[in-house]
């Protein structure tokens, strides 16, 4: 394995025998037995026949799943529950041993797998750190001159001397990582074990993992929280049913990701079919839609057509509702290639209807061109009153969204959405991600937003 590579991971598969009843488990462990007993004429046919015999059916958690980690790499890891990245976790980290394939790990692995594994209950804090320091291969002397660093990180004071088993989660979690993190391993693997702490912990273990990608140490970074992964990751892995769906980018396998999740049973083209577009206008000869002076067009393509479209936008959604068309107004006129902070800027959506959507939920969200969102909302969040008559079949809506631009300088993108309510559960019918983008030119400061902060100074005389 070459020495910029700290894991690789080639054609890993991981089978688990599935027993109806522990009676079915106990006879399988006895038919190997047995088949050595067999003996006397026909010998070979019943011992092949008690091998063959399986009271079990196989599940599949991974199949086939290659990727390498470079040192220096932070690389997350994203899936919907079952979908194997557990697994694969524990079998980099040397917990569970691959079905089929290998795996190379280069160096010192530390590995937060689940919430104080490893840690003895009734051990004390400082035991338990002498106890994991310990495995991971640091020597008495080397344990006692890093107690003080890795007790100051976990900051939880005279709790250090007590029992495991009188800790809270987040101090558990916090002594946890602390270990792991102060050993400074070659590869480091963290499984949602931040989840559980508190936004100032969570702040002081994102700067530790910096400083640790920085010294070399790759990192596997698992979790839920899709902005984590975007904001601290340099490419994404996305596991579906045991299968890598994807590798690439971050903010490109989160909106994948997203889709699995939320995604409709159809997923939407760029542009509508001849179908869906004599479904979308409201005769044979109107093509717009008109809010004022400004209008809107319903024509497929529409949409790409304008100046401010974003040709990377991630579209999808089960097609009972479409997003036309936009318009965007500045204090400048349409479609501005260039916005000032501060400026009141208004977004028009033509949306059509193709089946009935009850109680329509429309929705804004503004996020970096990094993926970091910056602000979002919908019409279900502020209360918003919608005519009763929006959502019918054939119908068609114009949607307004006003608000303030103040953005800091930069490139931001903006993502639109239109969906229902099922339930709980959201029922996305057009989705469109990453679809507008503007660029804020302004001067005087840095940063995401303006807060139009002024200085004064005096000077004083003791």
């Amino acid at each position: 394995m070459s020495s910029n590579v700290s894991i690789r991971v080639d054609g890993v598969s991981k089978c688990y025998n599935v027993y109806s009843s522990p009676m079915d488990r106990l006879l399988q462990s006895l038919y190997p037995r047995a088949a050595l007993m067999a003996g006397g004429v026909g010998a070979h046919r019943v011992a092949s026949a008690l091998r063959d015999r399986r009271n079990f059916s196989e599940f599949w958690a991974l199949r086939n799943v290659s990727f390498e980690v470079r040192r220096g790499e932070t690389v997350g890891i994203v899936g919907r529950n079952g979908s194997g990245k557990s697994t694969l976790l524990q079998m980099i980290a040397g917990t569970l041993t691959p079905t089929e394939g290998s795996i190379s790990v280069h160096g010192r692995v530390a590995a937060l797998l689940e919430l104080g594994s490893g840690f003895n209950p009734e051990f004390t804090g400082m035991e338990n750190v002498h106890l994991n320091a310990s495995v991971l291969g640091l020597t008495d002397e080397e344990i006692d001159q890093r107690m003080d660093s890795i007790l100051a990180f976990a900051d939880i004071g005279d709790f250090a001397k007590r029992p495991i088993k009188t800790y809270s989660s987040g101090m558990v979690v916090r002594l946890a990582f602390a270990v792991q993190a102060q050993v400074e391993p070659d590869v480091l693997i963290v499984d949602e074990a931040l989840s559980v702490g508190d936004a100032k912990f969570q702040a002081k273990c994102f700067a530790r993992l910096e400083s640790l990608k920085e010294a070399g140490t790759s990192i596997l970074f698992v979790s839920h929280a899709t902005e984590q992964v975007i904001s601290h990751c340099d490419r994404a892995i996305l596991l579906h049913d045991g299968l890598v769906q994807q590798q690439g980018k971050p903010k490109d396998v989160v909106h994948t990701y997203l889709d699995l999740l939320f995604g409709g049973s159809r997923k939407l083209t760029k542009k509508a079919s001849a179908t869906e577009a004599g479904m979308l206008a409201p005769s044979a000869n109107a093509n717009e839609l008109s809010e004022g002076s400004i209008a809107l067009d319903i024509r497929p393509g529409a949409f790409e057509e304008r100046a401010n479209y974003s040709p990377y936008e991630y579209r999808w959604g089960d097609g009972a509702a479409q997003i036309q068309d936009f318009r965007l107004l500045g204090p400048r006129g349409a479609e501005p290639s260039v916005v000032a902070s501060g400026d009141r800027l208004r977004l028009l959506l033509g949306v059509a209807f193709n089946e009935t959507v009850f109680r329509p939920i429309f929705g804004l969200t503004i996020k970096t061109k990094d993926g970091i969102t910056v602000y979002g909302s919908n019409s279900e969040m502020v209360e918003a009153s919608l005519p009763e008559s929006i959502g019918q079949a054939g119908t068609h809506a114009v949607i307004t969204f006003d608000f303030d631009c103040t953005l800091g300088p930069g490139d931001y993108f903006l993502s639109i959405g239109v969906a229902s309510r099922d339930g709980d559960d959201a029922v996305p019918h057009d989705r469109r991600y990453d679809a507008i983008h503007i660029n804020v030119n302004d001067t005087g400061y840095f940063g995401l937003v303006k807060i139009n902060m002024t200085m004064d100074a005096k000077e004083a005389t003791p």
